[in-house]
């Protein structure tokens, strides 16, 4: 009685996220595409850029035009430096 319930879903599952569609937004993205070292600076400035985004739509906290899975890992990495760095001065007992 659970399978069925689960292929139920999953066929659901299947049939809901067929009807999507995808939008080309290449006309509306023009110039150099983003990297992995603009992503690691993006990542480290990334608490500062969220507090700007909620007072001026200029700035934006991921860089939509960027090189794809570099960029989001240089991202990852500037953003988890966040933690890394905060935990230095914690003392373990």
């Amino acid at each position: 009685m659970k399978t069925k319930h689960i292929l139920i879903v999953l066929l659901l599952l299947i049939v809901i996220t067929s009807c999507v569609t995808s939008v080309n937004v290449d006309a509306c993205i023009d110039g150099k595409a983003y990297g992995f070292w603009h992503g690691l600076w993006h990542g480290i400035i990334a608490p500062i850029d969220l507090v700007a985004m909620i007072f001026n739509d200029k700035y934006a906290v991921y860089a939509t035009n960027n090189s794809g899975a570099w960029y989001a890992f240089g991202f990852i990495l500037g953003s988890g430096g966040w933690g890394f760095l905060g935990s230095k001065g914690r003392k373990k007992k």
